[in-house]
């Protein structure tokens, strides 16, 4: 909408409003032409009405289209139209009450009280003036009833006593009989109409003051004189002229109460015309006040638009500079300075990348130090959650820790000996501790854990870091270097005299089995050959303790399992145990030693038959399995399992269960294993018999199989 379509048609309307409200006053100029005055307004009413319904429709089909910034042009038009509208209401209604008021305060109950007495006054005393004249009227015609003839001068003299003006007999035909004036120059009397003779033949008679005000009142009364005759009676008409001033002032009072109820009648249209005139005045007022609505609200919210869009292409990160306005209002100072500040946002922007880049770099090198860290990394909060862990502890948890985060410490459900310990370390006093704890895990195995227990400051937010590692194959290298300078110290101190122990008893039995009877020679070959093979156990077992002290470096190649598997059985054609072998297809090569990992599979088979040989129907299970990185060697038996008490321990030296066992050979296993960086756990089936499961690495595709 133009402004100037708009200043036109207020001007209009108010120039209108200004001659309607003059009418109203009944300004002669313009009361004729009232009903022009209310039709001219309506037009412009109506113009005014039809441009806010236009803008009301292109309002309203851009806040259906979702253009942007209709939302607020649509709430900055319902707060303009708001403060128009409810003051412009509120006067309405507030000047149609007092107008209906106060014209309804014309004709309040006293003022119509009030004429209604004065009037009822001027009657009352006019009845009793008739009432009078009527009693002088028919103490008259009682006298002339007894006169033997009526004559004017017994009729004047009756009027003197009587006091009135005039006296008149009429016969009952209307003829006047006699009469007498006070004013001689009357010579007829006024003649009654035949109604008023025909109401005075009555025994009431006829009585009425007529006249006007400005021409005088007079009474009028009208009796039938008595007859003794069966005749129809003569009538006596008196008359009686009622004072002037007393006249004046009844029909002063009647006609002022007839104007009264005149305008009483015509209030209710005197209260539409102000209410007709206030209502166009409060809709022009209205549609106008919208109309500049609308222009307000495109005014204000162009710079408000202006600064939305710069906000959102801020917030998709577009930081270039938006249109300025180039007043020099607050509006135009704000979106220049809207601009500064998305240059000084831009600029913030390329720091806070560089900042966060780095910070990301740091970040990712942190944790890719943490991620590769064998040891495990746990991180709590000052009230026992667990809010970091890395990949380390996972693995040595075996476990991913997942819902953990939801926990206390107090409240972890598994790994019971790690929970106490770290409970036992935070509620402890010392901001750093150490506690060294083993557990046994479902499969049986022994863990062996070394925890370092470290206060956060409380400036940095408080909670504990846990830092820990597994100790197992430390502990078991310890224990396998101390049992191998045990082995080597024992073996090179007992190797030594077994030979002149041997070669001794020898040489007593070649001396002396001459000079003994039967009985003697018998004796001491049976000792002898205690001694020598005695000596040569000791012998057996000084080498193997030789070889587990003094086992050689594996040469690594890579080795068909599955081959070297075949060949280690082929050696057990005719045992008595039956051996079956599932060797997976296409199982990739591992890398290896051939000989040591032949040793290996031939003491486990040994270890098995040894095992089962008090069972009725042994059985030996041995499979391979892979995946993409590892090769499975599993060994299964349907014997005993391994006890309990051994089951943790069976891979330390000098543990056996056998009677003539070294205990050295799953030792041995155990250290060929470790040192093809492989893996060997032992379990019970829950079917019954011992499991032995051995991961090995797979070799690189590049490389081609071989097997000793």
């Amino acid at each position: 909408m133009r402004p100037t379509v708009l200043i036109v048609c207020a001007a209009i309307s108010g120039i209108l409003l200004f001659l309607l409200a003059t009418a109203s006053a009944n300004t002669p100029l313009f009361a004729r032409n009232y009903t022009l005055l209310i039709g001219l307004n309506g037009i412009i009413a109506l113009v005014l009405a039809g441009l806010v319904f236009v803008q009301l429709r292109s309002l309203w089909l851009e806040y259906k289209a979702r253009r942007f910034g209709s939302r607020l042009k649509l709430r900055l038009m319902a707060i303009f139209a708001a403060m128009a509208v409810v003051p412009g209401a509120l006067v309405y209604a507030v000047s149609l009450q007092f107008a209906v008021k106060s014209i309804e305060s014309w004709f309040n109950v006293r003022v119509d009280a009030a004429l209604e007495s004065g009037l009822q006054l001027g009657r009352a005393t006019l009845d009793i003036l008739l009432d009078q004249l009527a009693t002088k009227a028919d103490q008259m015609a009682i006298e002339l009833e007894l006169a033997p003839q009526v004559r004017s001068p017994l009729l004047n003299r009756l009027r003197e006593q009587a006091n009135v003006e005039s006296a008149t007999v009429f016969s009952p035909t209307g003829k006047i009989v006699a009469t007498a004036e006070t004013e001689l120059g009357t010579l007829i009397p006024e003649q009654p109409t035949t109604a008023q003779l025909r109401q005075g033949r009555q025994t009431s008679g006829y009585r009425a003051a007529e006249g006007h005000g400005a021409e005088g009142l007079v009474l009028r009364v009208i009796v039938p004189i008595p007859s003794r005759r069966l005749i129809e009676p003569q009538l006596l008409q008196v008359t009686q002229q009622v004072p002037k001033s007393f006249a004046m002032h009844a029909d002063s009072v009647e006609t002022v109460h007839r104007d009264y109820q005149e305008l009483s009648v015509a209030r209710n249209g005197l209260k539409r015309i102000y209410t007709l005139t206030l209502t166009l005045t409060l809709l022009l007022a209205l549609f106008a006040a919208v109309a500049v609505a609308f222009v307000l609200t495109r005014r204000l919210a162009a710079p408000l638009f202006i600064l939305a869009e710069g906000t959102q292409a801020v917030a998709a990160g577009d930081f270039s500079p938006r249109q300025a306005l180039p007043a020099r209002d607050e509006l135009g100072v704000l979106t220049q300075s809207f601009n500064q500040m998305t240059r000084q946002l831009q600029d913030a922007r390329a720091q806070a990348e560089a900042n966060r880049a780095a910070v990301e770099r740091n970040r990712a090198y942190l944790e890719s130090v943490l991620a590769n860290l064998s040891a495990g990394v746990l991180a709590f909060s000052p009230d026992g959650h667990l809010r970091a862990a890395n990949h380390g502890a996972m693995t040595i948890l075996n476990d991913e820790l997942q819902d953990y985060e939801r926990l206390r410490v107090h409240d972890w459900s598994t790994h019971a000996a790690f929970r106490d310990a770290l409970v036992a370390g935070f509620e402890g006093p010392e901001d750093d501790w150490n506690r060294q704890i083993e557990f046994s895990n479902p499969d049986g195995s022994t863990q062996t854990l070394l925890l370092h227990g470290t206060r956060l400051p409380e400036s940095t937010g408080g909670g504990f870091v846990v830092v820990f590692d597994e100790i197992t194959q430390l502990i078991a290298a310890q224990r396998n270097a101390a049992w191998a300078e045990v082995a080597r110290r024992l073996a090179h101190e007992i190797k030594n005299p077994l030979t002149p122990i041997q070669l001794s008893a020898e040489r007593l039995q070649f001396k002396l089995a001459d000079r003994l009877d039967e009985e003697g020679r018998s004796m001491l070959e049976r000792s002898t050959t205690t001694i020598v093979n005695q000596v040569e156990a000791m012998k057996n077992l000084v080498n193997a303790f030789r070889d587990y002290a003094r086992l050689p470096s594996p040469v690594m190649a890579p080795v068909d399992l599955n081959a070297l598997v075949r060949d280690v059985l082929a050696l057990y054609d005719g045992s008595r145990v039956m051996i079956h072998a599932e060797l997976a297809a296409e199982t990739p090569p591992v890398m290896g030693d051939a000989s040591q990992l032949r040793q290996v599979i031939h003491n486990l088979l040994q270890n098995a038959e040894d095992a089962l040989s008090d069972s009725d129907s042994p059985e030996i299970w041995l499979l391979t399995r892979s995946d993409a990185r590892r090769v499975d060697l599993i060994l299964r038996d349907n014997g005993q399992g391994f006890p309990p008490e051994i089951l943790s321990r069976a891979f330390e030296p000098y543990v056996t269960t056998k009677a003539r066992g070294t205990g050295l050979g799953l030792a041995i296993v155990k250290k060929i294993i470790d040192e093809h960086d492989g893996e060997i756990r032992l379990a019970n089936r829950e079917t019954g018999g011992a499991e032995i499961r051995i991961r090995l690495r797979s070799a690189p595709q590049t490389e081609s199989p071989a097997h000793g």
